[in-house]
């Protein structure tokens, strides 16, 4: 028997993540990006780790072209921004009042993000309407303050204990 597709996302919903906006800079496509909670490090040495975006995130188009992403983990304050990478809107629009800069890759990194990894595409693995993009980090920038978490369908902060 088969989880349903409704079972499975009440499920995950009662994982808790950080969110992150994944973006990159293709010659075709230009700036884009997306936020994103599907992330994990794979490996310390070599500094990699991994997203998971959607076969129809315009996004992962960009990333293909390019073979380069930034991953930018948002902080507390950064939910709005969060909400603009969604979708919805252009990818313009997107980084419309967005202080950002080129990183050594080219991906923008949001200047005002929790911490921004900045990556090079090493593999592709397609996994049911998702690919897997493996990635080595090439520069990791880390600012302070408090992550931006999702949890059971909205937004949240770390509580003091």
């Amino acid at each position: 028997m088969t989880v349903s597709i409704d079972d499975f996302k009440k499920a995950l919903q009662l994982w808790a993540s950080g969110v992150t906006v994944v973006t990159t800079h293709s010659e075709q496509y230009g700036v884009q990006g997306m936020t994103a909670t599907a992330f994990s490090s794979v490996s310390v040495d070599p500094p990699q780790i991994l997203v998971c975006i959607n076969d129809a995130a315009d996004t992962g188009t960009g990333i293909q072209e390019s073979g380069y992403f930034a991953v930018n983990i948002l902080n507390s304050d950064q939910q709005e921004l969060s909400n603009q990478f969604a979708g919805g809107t252009s990818q313009q629009q997107r980084f419309d009042n967005t202080s950002w800069k080129a990183g050594i890759t080219g991906a923008p990194i949001l200047n005002d993000s929790l911490m921004s990894l900045d990556c090079k595409v090493l593999e592709r693995v397609r996994a049911g309407t998702h690919w897997i993009i493996i990635a080595e980090v090439q520069d990791s920038i880390c600012r302070t303050g408090e992550p931006l978490l999702y949890y059971s369908g909205a937004y949240r902060n770390i509580a003091e204990l």
